[in-house]
């Protein structure tokens, strides 16, 4: 996948041709916002896909359509409840630094 940050990386900011490590830690972020988010499509897809289609054809009846939405909502839930979990006990070990 091109992000479009490689680039980025050799350029150089300012006086003495420093790098911008605030710069380059934005971009570190996004790009692992960026591979979260398609481990998170990637895993959903497959779980989903292996719970509700049987035999896959050229379309999806209503039934695996409902499983296929219902499957990815809950997914996402719980993603979602693990991620604050996970966010709120990194910032309570930060405070207690």
């Amino acid at each position: 996948m091109e992000s479009g940050f490689g680039s980025d990386f050799g350029s150089t900011g300012g006086a003495g041709g420093k790098l911008d490590a605030g710069l380059i830690m934005e971009q570190v972020k996004v790009q692992i916002a960026v591979a979260n988010a398609q481990e998170l499509l990637q895993r959903m897809t497959d779980k989903c896909f292996r719970k509700c289609i049987g035999k896959p054809g050229g379309s999806l009846d209503n039934s695996e359509q409902k499983c296929i939405a219902m499957c990815m909502d809950r997914y996402m839930d719980a993603w979602n409840t693990v991620s604050r979990a996970y966010n709120s006990r990194l910032q309570r070990e930060r405070a207690n630094m």
